[in-house]
């Protein structure tokens, strides 16, 4: 049996597993279950199909070259509306100056998109990490280009604090229902994008440390925490599904109030599937399962690892209201493969329109 076949038979093993888990974790939620092979919907409709430019970004601010390989805005998003993608998600707005002469611009982008039929969806823009009459007409200026790409999301890529204390989520809260309420205002949705630390244990009890800060914790995860102090109409979230799962790999234990090492493995399906319209946008990307790893898993393009998508997408609720974008952080092949972020967007894309359930 080669690696591939392989690696498919595993994802059909996960499926099943997932696809059971998930159906309790709708049912739980009161949403109707979904599971994951009782029918043959597609469940990722085609203009919900995205991919976050971060995985291009070699060929967006590439200069004019004689590889073949497009480069710039114009060339790149002409190339990803041919192998079928409908949305785009941001991460920075500027190309190679040489292309133009100068920088391009807002406007100019919006043309590039409608003139493909591409829909900007989203942004891993900045968020103050204060709030303050400058960051406040800051902030106004990063909603301003959103409206003139057509967003209707605008996130960023940290967490909303890096911290582990209960103290910094609350102020993060704060700040966040603050500029959530400002995006709310324009029809836009404010969503965090995070990573595996978001969903490790907060502390928030037990004896404190020498500055004062506790040492243990009630078993709450960090964003489960932020979940409840945001207002759900001001604050959006967008999982990026697989360090959701190196979160579930690494996050498993927790010092409870009373010293005693208490187990909790993460879900990730059951985190959405609870709060499944609160995450409107996902990043779909796949990793190979390696335990020896401090991650457990190792990123390659999507449909080509151990994560089961189609049980994910099946069973979260809501079907067709999410938006997932393809990432994979390692797809630039540099210089000695220039072509290959764009040809494993292709395979990637041709697994998220395969998906059914």
């Amino acid at each position: 049996m080669n690696d591939s076949t392989h690696g498919m038979s595993r994802r059909r093993m996960l499926g099943t597993i997932a696809g059971a888990a998930g159906a309790v974790a709708a049912g739980a939620a009161g949403l109707a279950p979904s599971p994951a092979f009782a029918g043959n919907g597609v469940l990722v409709p085609s203009g919900k199909r995205g991919i976050i430019l971060y995985s291009v970004r070699d060929r967006i601010s590439a200069a004019p070259d004689e590889t073949g390989v497009p480069y710039g805005f114009e060339r790149v998003l002409a190339r990803l509306a041919n192998i079928g993608y409908k949305e785009v998600e941001f991460a920075g707005y500027t190309q190679h100056t040489s292309i133009l002469g100068r920088q391009i611009t807002p406007q100019e982008i919006r043309k590039v998109l409608d003139d493909n039929g591409l829909r900007a969806n989203g942004s891993h823009a900045s968020v103050p990490s204060t709030v303050n009459p400058t960051t406040i007409a800051q902030f106004e200026q990063t909603l301003d280009t959103a409206e003139i790409l057509g967003m209707t999301h605008i996130g960023t890529g940290s967490d909303p604090t890096g911290s582990n204390y209960k103290a910094d989520w609350d102020a993060a809260a704060d700040r966040w229902n603050t500029f959530g309420e400002m995006a709310a205002a324009r029809g836009l949705k404010l969503y965090t994008h995070n990573h595996d630390a978001a969903y490790n244990f907060l502390l928030d009890s037990g004896p404190l440390d020498g500055q004062g800060r506790p040492t243990r914790s009630s078993g709450v995860r960090k964003l489960e925490y932020f979940f409840g102090l945001t207002n759900p109409e001001w604050v959006w979230f967008e999982m990026d599904i697989y360090w959701a799962h190196v979160a579930q790999h690494r996050y498993r234990s927790y010092t409870d109030p009373d010293g005693v090492t208490q187990t909790n493995v993460f879900d990730p399906l059951a985190t959405v599937a609870v709060r499944t319209k609160r995450f409107p946008l996902f990043h779909a990307k796949d990793g190979t399962y390696n335990p020896a790893s401090t991650n457990g898993y190792e990123m390659v393009p999507l449909g080509q690892g151990d994560i089961d998508y189609g049980g994910f997408f099946a069973n979260m609720g809501a079907k067709g209201y999410h938006n997932p974008m393809w990432e994979q952080d390692t797809a630039p092949g540099g210089a000695a493969d220039p072509g290959r972020s764009l040809r494993f967007a292709e395979i990637s894309y041709q697994h998220m329109s395969s998906l059914r359930g």
